[in-house]
């Protein structure tokens, strides 16, 4: 067969439906249109949007968009040309790592290009052929494309079910054992706050768990930075144990509304990192509009509580409200909102019916999870809340989500058709962004 036939033929799991029910641009790859917030249009209706990771409602800040606006100016999108290490270094780039590094409480940072491949590369340098992996179970996609990357053989990285210590340790006496046999060392992957569920990662558990056994601990931070903690350096710093997290890291594009990320760490290892991560040896350095602009952004984040303190007060709002209507909401701890629809017996077909009523009728726009994420009878409406929306927002969402919900129950969705490709909604943990 030639290579490209079968991928004509075969779109793959989420893809294949997507010609015969016309799922495009509806459930996957839709088009929200003006400015980002939480009012947009989607395929000509105004929509209120829940589904933007714009924490901290930086994205068209005033401030925000004059210091894009005059980087790009000055700079243009192609300055530093070139890989950090060969031609692509400034002293801006420097000194955003220096701050970043400082507002986290670590030694010293490396600034990356993007964070989604920055984090593979940067679990590929640390660990080689000889050391295990172990991992919590509900990881996102990237760290598990970085485990993936992982030189060891199969079986010699060990995955531990999401957030339960007992279960952590057994894999951790595993791993000793092997990383003794081959003369290797141990590192705990897992994440701040988990984008689909909301939950906060247990951080000071398994920072305690180090008194017994040896091994570095990486977190992904990207949803917990900037809105988690006192000073918004994440789950660690609300935890009480940032000290015991060996490397940080964290994407720019949640609370700080743009492209980019960093990795924190002791001064000796991210120097280690800045000559051995592939991903920016081998790659463009990020341009210097999103080094100022991030500049400005982290600026404006380490010294005003009033986008932490109006997010919370959404997050608070909203989730109290979903929860004194009865809905169930799980363990978040987070600004990250998911609403479990029970009782989903007419599958696909009732669930895209509910999501067309919420869009087409109720003028809301949320994303959707599904079953293997979920179990079969349930539907996760996940939510966002910024600190962009206002109060008006969240009192509207919650009468919609009662009269969506009071159809479900009464079984008005099963009777209803559409042509919307089912597995183009959103299926899997591994498809959200980072």
């Amino acid at each position: 067969m030639d290579l490209f036939e079968k991928l004509r033929t075969n779109l793959g799991p989420i893809g294949s439906p997507s010609r015969e029910f016309n799922g495009h641009h509806y459930f996957a790859f839709p088009k929200l249109e003006g400015e980002l917030g939480p009012h947009m249009r989607f395929q000509g209706k105004d929509m209120l949007n829940w589904s933007l990771n714009n924490y901290l409602g930086l994205a068209n800040h005033p401030e925000v968009r004059k210091a894009d606006a005059e980087a790009t100016e000055k700079w243009g999108l192609a300055y530093p040309m070139g890989a950090r290490m060969m031609s692509g270094n400034s002293d801006l780039h420097e000194q955003f790592e220096k701050e970043l590094a400082q507002f986290v409480g670590k030694e010293d940072a490396f600034l990356l290009n993007y964070g989604y491949q920055g984090v593979m590369s940067a679990i590929e340098a640390v660990v080689d052929h000889r050391d295990v992996i172990v991992y919590d179970a509900e990881c996102h996609a990237c760290l598990i494309d970085g485990i993936r990357l992982h030189k060891a053989k199969m079986g010699e990285y060990y995955k531990f079910n999401h957030n339960d210590m007992a279960s952590l340790e057994k894999n951790l006496q595993r791993a000793t054992k092997k990383a003794a046999e081959k003369g290797g060392s141990i590192l705990v992957i897992t994440e701040g706050v988990f984008g689909m569920s909301g939950k906060v990662g247990s951080l000071d558990k398994i920072v305690a768990l180090k008194k017994t056994y040896n091994f570095r601990l990486l977190v992904d931070d990207a949803h917990g930075f900037g809105t988690m903690g006192a000073t918004g350096a994440g789950v660690g710093e609300m935890l009480d144990c940032q000290d015991g997290i060996d490397l940080y890291f964290s994407t720019f594009a949640k609370s700080m509304a743009a492209i980019g990320a960093f990795i924190a760490g002791d001064h000796d290892i991210i120097m280690y990192l800045k000559y051995n991560m592939r991903s920016q040896t081998y790659a463009k350095a990020l341009p210097m509009p999103y080094v100022v602009g991030g500049l400005k952004r982290l600026e404006m984040i380490r010294n005003s509580d009033e986008f932490r303190e109006k997010l919370w007060t959404n997050v608070r709002a909203l989730q109290n409200g979903l929860r004194e209507r009865g809905f169930d909401i799980g363990d978040t701890q987070s600004p990250v909102t998911p609403v479990l629809l029970q009782n989903v017996k007419g599958g696909i077909p009732e669930i895209t019916a509910l999501i067309r009523d919420l869009r087409e009728n109720h003028g809301i726009f949320c994303s959707i999870v599904v079953y293997p994420v979920v179990p079969k009878e349930i539907v996760m409406l996940r939510i966002i809340p910024t600190a962009a929306h206002t109060l008006d927002d969240v009192h509207y969402t919650l009468e919609a989500f009662s009269a969506v919900a009071e159809k479900l129950a009464k079984g008005e969705y099963q009777q209803k058709t559409t042509q919307i490709a089912p597995e183009t909604l959103e299926v899997s943990a591994e498809a959200a962004t980072e």
